[in-house]
């Protein structure tokens, strides 16, 4: 069965850093775009961040200049490396992608990030 499992959440201080991780099962990260999604209290959920197949890379404005995706094909891992956090950065953050052939869009469980002041 496909599954996408977060990890690497937790609470940092802002202008602190993280790295959240997302490890795939029964489905291949070198063939799909990947994407980093938060969430915060009352607030909709918003695309932070994104890598293609081919390596292109995409960021929310609020984001860019602070948070690198990147992928390893070997390990079927994405990372989101989440540099001078800021407590605007507080969110729940998911892994999403689609499967190439039957269109499925999966997510993961979620990893909370909490950036305090």
């Amino acid at each position: 069965q496909v599954q996408l499992v977060e990890s690497g959440g937790g609470l940092v201080q802002a202008g602190g850093s993280l790295r959240l991780s997302c490890a795939a099962s029964a489905i291949s990260f070198r063939i799909n775009t990947i994407n980093w999604y938060r969430q915060a209290p009352g607030k909709q959920r918003e695309l932070a961040a994104q890598i293609t197949s081919t390596g292109s890379t995409n960021y929310a404005d609020s984001v860019k200049g602070r948070f690198t995706i990147s992928r390893d094909n070997a390990k079927n891992t994405v990372y989101l490396q989440m540099n001078r956090l800021k407590p605007e950065d507080t969110a729940v953050y998911y892994c999403n992608t689609r499967a190439v052939i039957s269109g499925t869009e999966y997510w993961g469980q979620g990893t909370q990030v909490t950036v305090s002041s």
